[in-house]
């Protein structure tokens, strides 16, 4: 048995325009990371020898800023992806269920 509240959701035109915006917005961010961990670790399988270049006089090589980067980007598009959900999608789940439970 369907509850009718989740038809008239699920049919509302705001609700599948928030589904297609965030899912939209969440592969966008899904690629991004798979890009930057993918091409990271396939600059560790396939070229070695650029990673273990030291920087400067000292023993740090570039991989270690790289891999840092890496760790910082994954932190960067979860809080834009938080800013967002908590901002601009939960004010549109809001609309949705306002104009669904009348």
């Amino acid at each position: 048995m369907r509850d009718p509240v989740v038809d008239k959701i699920q049919s509302h035109p705001k609700y599948q325009a928030l589904r297609r915006k965030r899912n939209r917005f969440g592969w966008t961010l899904t690629i991004l990371m798979l890009i930057v961990y993918y091409g990271y670790i396939g600059l560790i399988a396939f070229d070695k020898p650029f990673l273990a270049k030291p920087l400067g006089n000292g023993v740090t090589t570039i991989g270690i800023p790289l891999g840092l980067g890496v760790i910082v980007f994954t932190i960067v598009i979860t809080l834009i992806y938080i800013r967002r959900a908590n901002g601009e999608f939960d004010r549109d789940t809001a609309e949705i269920l306002k104009d669904a439970t009348k």
